[in-house]
């Protein structure tokens, strides 16, 4: 049985900028729409030409995509204007978009009281706005905005801009969600209703998630009779983000009714480049991964119970709702005391330790770990630091450099121009293994953890190399009350990143002292660098 095609629709560069925090400028642009052809998704959605320096340079040339169409996104031409003397519209005309998406009102009070025109007049404005598109060769849309909340109000007005857009020539009419507030139940009903004015071939849809709905939206609308899908990459987007097509599109290959039904432009060779592209958007927009998102998330296949981990790793289709290959994650056998030599044998497997389970170090590692968690440690996101306590477990790790000594001091004080200010200060003495002189390294900071990272990064003899692009990124930090007494404990989580490889790797410490926990966090993270780099040492730890 042959299968319906999909459309994917991406506007992560567009409704992505919306989002509180991020900012794309040309190369973060070209850099994610390369990663979003990749991929394989139909259309990516640039922005909007004119509006502003970026997108207007953005436009300037057509990317060299393999499978997407380049499209781009303006308004339907202004009231009182022709499209010829409208300069927003002219400005879609001359890009280099193959594809133009003209948003459009579809309620009726909007066209009231935003537009301050009739309704007769919006529709005409539709009319010609799209059939200007189609004249010009390009692929015409139309985003219906605020199409739920207009139909509510008034279906025959709604019906009448969609079947206007249609008639028109519009490949597509895509419905907007815009404020996130239907209900699948609402969508679907309308969904099929309009369906009977415009085919499913031609609809498509764009839902908000404010309700936590727009992905259960986007699904429900396909099986109502979309075949256009629009979303973002990790649902970024203004407010409560967008439709998410890092869930959505694996849900679509992957499942049930909609893998046997339908297909899209990614293929199962391109399914393995999502986590990929979710991680590279994270990474131009500088935010660290949200470890639990669906599939492409560090936590989305990743167990810590013993019983369960021993099998998912004998039987993991029956723990597992889908591999996690296929998407290009990984499982994860977390290391935790509530897991056992199954979750210790998995993890080092995972680290490319690869030790025999019957190897008499095993149990000491396991109990290691056991102690450590038991005095506050948690090795369940802190995977360098396992990695670490592992090796030394299995005499692997060298030993680079030993502190000799730390100080941190914390003034608060007048500055030469009279204002009040805290300034912290850390000195920290290192012998670098195989020297007879130690490294004294002092430094400033805003504070006094990263007073003590920039002194402790600021100079390691030869292995400052190594070290150079690394960079503290996040810190967190968490009072426990240890064995059920008052005694506070502080368990400090340090993520640290690699500026050259785009690698990211947490550490943890543990004390009472805060300074101290957050050094050995520290430490460890630069431990590990160096030994991921194999940074050669004279002497090796015992």
């Amino acid at each position: 049985m042959s299968r319906e095609r999909l459309y994917l629709f991406d506007t992560t560069l567009r409704d992505g900028a919306q989002t509180t925090g991020v900012d794309f400028k040309v190369a973060d642009k070209q850099r994610i729409a390369s990663v979003l052809d990749d991929l394989g998704v139909d259309y990516v959605e640039g922005g909007y030409p004119g509006a502003n320096q970026t997108d207007t340079e953005f436009f300037a040339a057509k990317p060299d995509f393999r499978v997407a169409k380049f499209t781009a996104f303006g308004m339907t031409k202004r009231p009182g204007r022709s499209v010829e003397n409208d300069p927003g519209f002219q400005g879609l005309m001359q890009s280099k978009a193959e594809a133009i998406c003209l948003v459009a009102k579809s309620w009726d009070y909007h066209v009231r009281v935003a537009l301050g025109i009739s309704n007769e007049e919006n529709i005409e404005g539709i009319r010609q706005s799209i059939e200007a598109v189609v004249a010009s060769g390009r692929e015409a849309m139309l985003d219906a905005e605020h199409f739920f909340d207009g139909y509510k109000a008034n279906p025959d007005y709604a019906h009448q801009v969609a079947k206007t857009a249609y008639e028109a020539g519009a490949r597509w009419v895509v419905l907007c969600d815009t404020n996130g507030g239907t209900l699948p139940h609402e969508l679907d009903r309308i969904v099929r209703e309009i369906g009977e004015v415009v085919p499913g071939s031609n609809l498509g849809i764009h839902t908000h998630n404010d309700t936590e709905n727009a992905v259960a939206n986007t699904l429900v609308a396909v099986r109502a009779g979309c075949r256009q899908i629009q979303g973002t990459l990790n649902g970024l987007g203004e407010r409560c983000g967008n439709a998410n097509l890092t869930s959505i599109i694996p849900t679509l290959l992957l499942k049930g009714e909609f893998a046997e039904q339908f297909q899209t432009g990614v293929t199962p060779e391109r399914l393995r480049t999502l986590t990929h592209a979710s991680r590279v958007l994270d990474e131009v927009v500088n935010r660290s991964p949200y470890r639990h998102a669906p599939y492409v998330g560090e936590s989305a296949f990743a167990t810590k119970a013993g019983i369960h981990a021993s099998a998912i790793l004998k039987d993991p289709d029956t723990y597992e709702h889908v591999a996690p290959e296929l998407v290009g994650n990984s499982r994860r056998v977390l290391v935790s005391d509530q897991g056992g030599r199954s979750n210790i044998l998995s993890s080092l497997s995972r680290l490319g330790l690869n030790v025999d389970k019957d190897d008499a170090r095993i149990p000491g590692l396991l109990e290691a770990v056991k102690q450590r968690e038991a005095a506050g440690y948690s090795y369940e996101s802190a995977d360098a630091s396992f990695e670490l306590l592992a090796r030394r477990e299995l005499d692997e790790v060298p030993k680079y450099f030993s502190v000799d000594s730390f100080r941190v001091m914390v003034e608060r004080r007048h500055n030469a121009r009279g204002e009040l200010v805290t300034v912290s200060e850390a000195t920290v003495k290192v012998f670098i293994n195989g020297d007879k002189e130690p490294l004294w390294s002092v430094s400033e900071g805003n504070g006094p953890v990263n007073a003590l990272d920039s002194a402790l990064r600021k100079d390691l003899g030869r292995y400052q190399r190594h070290i150079a692009d690394v960079d503290l990124v996040d810190y967190k930090v968490r009072i426990l009350t240890a064995g059920g007494g008052t005694e506070a404990v502080t368990r400090v989580l340090v993520e640290s990143h690699d500026r050259g490889t785009g690698d990211r790797w947490l550490t943890v410490g543990v004390s009472p002292n805060i300074i101290d926990a957050s050094f050995e966090a520290l430490v460890d993270s630069i431990n590990y660098k160096l030994m991921k780099d194999g940074a050669k040492a004279c002497v090796h730890a015992a």
